[in-house]
């Protein structure tokens, strides 16, 4: 159903998920629509939006011939993984740890990022299967606990996830983060224009933090 594992370039390569939250599917489709045009790559629609399903049926029709991954969020149990999957879902992402999810994601190699916060919570999280780990909720953290975690676990990919911008994305990328989910920074830019040019700033930002 899908080639193994394909929605992990996109997500490491440009270093970013976009997490599209909105009351409507139009909307996030919008948002969708102008922040691939500003570069991004990885799309992740949360079950909360209107009809999840069928928009990401819409974006992969539209917009993965052009490498962009489409993910579904909140996803926290195997019933809701599968429909995610049977949807087109490369990307399956749940805030905590969901062993249905991760084997889900694993039976049908889709990629997985699976939430955790406590060292024991990463390890656990890796252990089961996830791709990416999802440091949630990052701004409670920080990237000095970001920092310290990866000093004994180093070789788990970590995705630090809340309140990351333009501004703070260099110290995550600094501090060992594989790449960041980001949303209100990209998704409430403002207008179409504001949101492709956001997109551009956020990637730019973390290719110069890479060096």
């Amino acid at each position: 159903m899908h080639p193994t594992k394909s929605a992990l370039e996109p997500i490491l390569s440009t270093g970013a998920l976009l997490i599209i939250r909105t009351s409507d599917a139009d909307s996030a489709y919008d948002i969708a629509k102008a922040a691939v045009a500003g570069g991004i790559r990885a799309l992740e629609i949360p079950y909360a939006v209107p009809d999840t399903l069928r928009l990401v049926e819409r974006l992969v029709t539209d917009f993965g011939a052009d490498g962009v991954s489409v993910g579904v969020g909140t996803v926290i149990d195997e019933v809701s993984a599968y429909r995610a999957v049977e949807s087109g879902a490369d990307i399956l992402v749940s805030p905590g740890f969901n062993q249905g999810m991760l084997d889900v994601a694993n039976r049908y190699q889709v990629t997985s990022v699976s939430g955790a916060m406590t060292p024991t919570e990463i390890l656990r999280t890796a252990e089961a299967g996830a791709d990416i780990v999802k440091l949630f909720p990052a701004e409670f953290l920080g990237p000095a606990y970001l920092k310290s975690v990866r000093a004994p676990l180093s070789q788990i990919p970590i995705s630090p996830t809340g309140g990351v911008d333009a501004d703070t994305v260099g110290e995550w990328i600094s501090a060992g983060a594989c790449c960041v989910g980001v949303a209100s920074y990209i998704c409430k830019a403002g207008d179409a224009a504001a949101i492709t040019a956001s997109s551009r700033t956020l990637l730019a930002a973390i290719e110069q933090a890479r060096g």
